[in-house]
Order: C-alpha cells, then structure tokens, then sequence
C-alpha cells in the first residue's frame, strides 16, 4: 500500500448518535476516545480534516412536533445539541495533541468561532482540525445538506460519511441478512432508488459539484486511514457509478 494519502483534504460526516453508543443518548467517553484516535492517524500521514457532527445524542429538530413544539424552534435546539457534541470531540482531540478549531453557523464566540469560509480554509492549511458546527445555520437542513456545502466551501477531495454499517445496503442488513451491499453507486442511482446514503438536497448538492461520497463503518479500527491512502472500503457514490 502507498505511503502517501490519496486525499489532501477531507470532511468526515458523523452523526450524533454515534457518539452515545449503544445507550443511544448522551455521550460515551471511550467511543469519543476512539473517533478522535481515527482522526489522529490521518492527520499524521498529512491528510486535512474537516468533521460536521449531528445532534441527535441529544435533540433532533424533527423530534419537534411529537414534543409539541415548533419545528423550526426544534430545529434550532438541535443545532445547538451540535455545538454541545462539537466541544465535546474538541477536547477529545486536543487531549491527543491536535490543534483544533470549532466554527459555528451560529454565533457564539465565548465558545466557538463564527464561520468563515477563508478563515476555515486558512486553519486547514495550518494543520488544524475544524469542527463545523450549527448545521447550515438554517432550519430545515440537515447536518447532511450541511457537511455537503462545508465540504465543497473548503474544497475537500472527499465526503465521507461514517456510520455503523460497512456501506450501503439495498436494504436494511440487521434486518435482511440476503440484503446487497454495493461497491460502488451513482448519484443518480441513490435518489431513484430513495438509499440511505444522505438525504436528498445533500446527493444532489454532491452530484452538481461532482463531489464523491464514501460511506463506511468508522466503528472498525484503523478504517478511516485505509480509507484517506486508497483502499477500496464501503460504498463509493459518484457520478460515474464506477471506480476511478
């Protein structure tokens, strides 16, 4: 295997439940450990990383009208759980030595610094990791629609989403063990046929922007690093529909 990354620049898509574990609320300490371990070890083959983290450890805005409140006041509650989890991957990563930024959609300075694009891109080229948080800063979009749109503003060679499953399934795999996983699928593929990659605004704004997307199990040690040097692991989404 190559000693030199196959991506200069990265943005590492994970989601809030991952950070609770199996208690599916709140954080688990040693998972954090572990994704901040990842993260670690491709930045020390050189490889710039950018993370957006989701909320749902804490509160989902679409959780909003099953807790009778107002979506978009949900939906802002659940940027703000985002922020919460991206102090909380912070200090996991400067505990290991990494220089690390929080920028925000939303302003709060005492905490984080507001998002600017030229001010992100700058922390990259000095070897920071940045931790995008807040979402779009909008109602209504996902932390996916938004880990598409900071990874294209930072002008990162890859999205990667990382998950719980080695890939993407033509159905549910812990319910159907027959379930197909793909090798490799095209933008156009995952919205015909409605995959869970990442929702619908997020793949087409990949799509415009010929931006791939990798979808694989951050779970699995040391998988991430294969990943970022070349190796073929989970589902690779693209244009093409085929391996490059």
């Amino acid at each position: 295997m190559t000693t030199k990354p196959r991506y200069r620049r990265i943005l590492l898509k994970l989601s809030g439940e991952m950070l609770a574990g199996d208690a599916g609320f709140g954080f688990d300490s040693k998972i954090i450990g572990r994704l901040a371990d990842e993260v670690k070890e491709v930045h020390k083959v050189g490889v710039e990383v950018g993370l957006v983290i989701g909320g749902g450890n804490i509160f989902r805005g679409v959780q909003a009208d099953s807790q009778g409140l107002d979506r978009v006041a949900g939906d802002y509650m659940g940027m703000l759980a985002t922020a919460i989890n991206a102090l909380a991957l912070q200090a996991a990563l400067e505990s290991r030595g990494m220089d690390t930024r929080v920028l925000s959609a939303i302003e709060m300075r005492q905490i984080a610094e507001p998002y600017i694009r030229r001010r992100a891109t700058r922390h990259l080229e000095k070897g920071r990791v940045v931790v995008f948080a807040c979402g779009t800063g909008n109602p209504y979009f996902t932390t996916d629609t938004a880990a598409s749109l900071r990874a294209m503003e930072i002008g990162a060679d890859l999205l990667i989403k990382g998950t719980k499953v080695d890939g993407v399934y033509d159905a549910d795999p812990k319910k159907n063990p027959k379930a197909k996983k793909y090798e490799v699928l095209s933008f156009m593929n995952v919205l015909q046929n409605r995959l869970q990659v990442m929702d619908a605004a997020a793949i087409s704004l990949c799509m415009d922007n010929e931006l791939p997307i990798v979808v694989f199990d951050v779970s699995v040690d040391g998988s991430l690093k294969k990943l970022v040097m070349g190796e073929q692991i989970g589902t690779l989404v693209n244009s093409s529909g085929e391996f490059k």
